[in-house]
């Protein structure tokens, strides 16, 4: 079995090496870019399996590329960045990253979040969700709303698996990290928040919005517009 790979795009060639070394003893494959544009490049070149990239870069900044890789590819993207404060983290998951981590890291931890988000995307049985006119297939992690595929992250499509599978149901944010994400993703509620505005824009149809908002409560997926 090939081992799974890793993009890592970071500029500074200390810790992208650093990284790198760390995912290849833990038996993966791991390429790097230090700049946006290499990044992009090797990104459409390798389809790696998944994306580790800095905030920060130059010649294209690590928001402007998840922007455009979310809207060629669901790979799953770790964002990695020295800005730690709450507002930096909701842009870089607005933008369709997956996970947020602040440098300094542990590259165990950093690795730990790479495997289990790896293990979300392998450990789905074959099944495909219907509702109304939103179809997901969780083998293939395609979604398709009104006979259009829509583009989401990782996290995205596990949200919106969740709510596919608990229908008419009001569902709170930590619920909602449980059956997302097993409790592996460093989640707090302006980023489950983050998400779910994202998956919004995508899926609301002539004014009908099938996510909806329970106050004091969380969130609850409807089927069919009363």
């Amino acid at each position: 079995m090939m081992n799974r790979t890793i993009l890592i795009i970071e500029d500074d060639t200390r810790i992208a090496e650093w990284v790198k070394i760390y995912f290849e003893r833990a038996e993966f494959a791991a390429e790097v870019a230090h700049d946006g544009e290499s990044g992009l490049k090797l990104a459409r070149s390798l389809a790696p399996d998944l994306i580790v990239l800095d905030l920060m870069l130059p010649k294209l900044d690590g928001i402007e590329l998840c922007h455009i890789l979310r809207q060629e590819s669901d790979v799953p993207i770790i964002m990695l960045t020295a800005k730690g404060k709450q507002p930096d983290r909701i842009l870089g998951l607005e933008s369709g990253a997956d996970d947020y981590m602040v440098k300094p890291f542990d590259p165990d931890e950093l690795v730990a979040r790479a495997k289990a988000v790896l293990r979300r995307v392998n450990g789905r049985s074959q099944q495909t969700l219907t509702c109304a006119q939103l179809h997901l297939n969780e083998t293939t992690q395609q979604v398709t709303f009104a006979d259009q595929p829509i583009k989401c992250s990782q996290t995205q499509f596990d949200l919106l698996s969740a709510f596919m599978r608990h229908p008419n149901q009001t569902l709170s944010r930590d619920q909602l990290i449980a059956m997302a994400f097993s409790n592996d993703f460093d989640a707090f509620d302006r980023a489950i928040d983050s998400h779910i505005r994202r998956l919004r824009r995508l899926i609301h149809q002539d004014g009908f919005q099938p996510i909806q908002t329970v106050y004091g409560a969380g969130y609850k997926f409807v089927c069919e517009e009363n």
